[in-house]
């Protein structure tokens, strides 16, 4: 085996996504999936490149946490200020058609000049297929394709029906993130690894005690939920209302804390709430972080549901999934499941579908749905609510689970083997990580809770130190 920083120094990792870290290239998953994978290779001291549709107004290329940002498209993006899928279409036959030769002749030539170089190429989703069938052409021209090692990654269905699959399979390996997109895949008549999506160290951070008895006492004691996902009719937003309407009948006070997106469906679930007598409320948040989060809460007792029209940065999500008394994470049709998995990295309770959430373990780690009746969820959580004792183990378990999908352990045991590295990817060593807490199969399994009181431990979710594992993250 070779040793460390020569394998490192030999390799060279191209991502190519059209979403990215800008704000203008984030409208979902996918911009997290990419901006955590490049960061957590990077953060290993290899020479990362992400190469994305970017926001028209800043550089072109710059340099963020050791990886390099390749902002394409930019000539576009102006005349499209809506966000990274305005203009699709212009942007997709621009980014097949420019971004290949440059990557070839700019990159990945002066790279394999070296003797023993290799790089690997990285694509997310179905807008980056013709620029992978255009690089996987020029490497075979310039006689180099055996030295680069290209996956492409399908994160939901969207734009199967534009894919040839033959070629793309020629060309690339097909990953994907869950045992329900691989099956989906497979219908396709493709046979796909999976890689599955993972949370950077950041993730596991906890918002302050004291934020968190602030966040409860802006309700008085009332049941909150929240949902984070777009106006979707496969993310079961009508279920959510429903579900706050059961529980508002049984006189339990719910308060359902909403964001949604811009999609024409949020209209119906609106429609839904009235006729099902909720009163809804709109608000802004007028600040960032958790104190944006506090304030944009205020005065909120007539409501039923409030409905957030500002994005949610991370540390107000993080406050929010983890002092709600369940996060509605469930869907329909939902290929990974990120939220989820970001309530239980917080310790929250994660309420989550049975599609590829292949994380979630029922009543162990998390609440999932299997029906469309709310009853459903509504027992669930009284039943929770009832045995403090498995709502304790449920936390924790869901954050155990959280811990084993850090990016730097997905990264070694599903990516790497995959590419021909031979070293584990580390975060730098001076992160002052702490020791992980107990292994899931140690902590009290939620049907028996312990009974004689033990020393209070440190908290893994305490301030300032993530829950993570120092052999986690370096």
């Amino acid at each position: 085996m070779m040793q460390g920083k020569e394998e490192v120094a030999r390799y060279q990792f191209h991502v190519l996504s059209f979403e990215g870290p800008d704000a203008y290239a984030s409208a979902g998953g996918i911009a997290t999936r990419v901006a955590g994978l490049a960061s957590a290779i990077a953060d290993s001291g290899f020479d990362v490149h992400l190469w994305f549709v970017g926001d028209p107004e800043k550089p072109g290329h710059e340099t963020l946490g050791g990886m390099h940002l390749h902002r394409w498209c930019q000539w576009i993006s102006a005349y499209h200020p809506g966000g990274v899928y305005d203009g699709e279409e212009r942007k997709r036959e621009d980014l097949a058609r420019s971004l290949p030769p440059y990557l070839l002749e700019e990159a990945l030539l002066p790279h394999l000049a070296e003797e023993g170089a290799r790089a690997v190429v990285l694509a997310e989703e179905w807008q980056t297929v013709d620029a992978v069938l255009h690089l996987d052409w020029l490497l075979r021209s310039a006689g180099v394709r055996q030295r680069v090692r290209m996956l492409w990654n399908a994160n939901n269905t969207f734009g199967f029906d534009r894919i040839d699959w033959p070629r793309l399979t020629a060309a690339a390996v097909t990953t994907t993130v869950s045992r329900y997109m691989r099956f989906e895949m497979i219908r396709a008549g493709v046979d796909p690894l999976i890689i599955p999506n993972g949370l950077p160290r950041d993730a596991f951070y906890r918002p302050r005690p004291s934020a968190v008895r602030a966040f409860h006492s802006l309700f008085g004691g009332r049941l909150v939920l929240a949902k984070v996902a777009r106006w979707d009719p496969a993310k079961r937003w009508l279920l959510a209302i429903d579900t706050t309407a059961e529980l508002k009948r049984r006189g339990i006070q719910p308060l359902l804390i909403a964001r949604g997106g811009a999609e024409a469906h949020g209209s119906e679930v609106r429609q839904r709430a009235a006729r099902a007598g909720l009163k809804l409320l709109d608000r802004s948040l007028p600040a960032a972080g958790e104190e944006g989060l506090l304030r944009g809460l205020q005065d909120v007792d007539d409501a039923d549901i409030v409905v957030l029209d500002t994005l949610l940065d991370p540390e107000a999500k993080k406050l929010l999934f983890h002092a709600s008394a369940a996060v509605l994470a469930h869907s329909g049709h939902e290929p990974f499941g990120l939220v989820g998995l970001e309530t239980m990295a917080v310790a929250g309770v994660a309420c989550t579908g049975v599609t590829g959430e292949d994380y979630a373990v029922p009543g162990w780690n998390a609440l999932p749905l299997q029906r469309s009746d709310p009853r459903d969820f509504v027992r669930q959580l009284q039943h929770l609510r009832q045995e403090p004792g498995e709502e304790r183990a449920l936390r924790n378990n869901g954050l155990a689970t959280a811990l084993g999908f850090g990016w730097p352990r997905i990264i070694t045991r599903f990516l790497f083997p995959h590419v021909g590295v031979d070293v584990p990817c580390r975060s730098p060593a001076d992160t002052g990580l702490k020791e992980a807490p107990r292994p899931a199969s140690m902590l009290t399994r939620g049907r028996y809770p312990q009974r004689k009181r033990q020393p209070r431990r440190a908290h893994p979710l305490d301030r300032d130190q993530p829950a993570g594992n120092g052999a986690i993250y370096g």
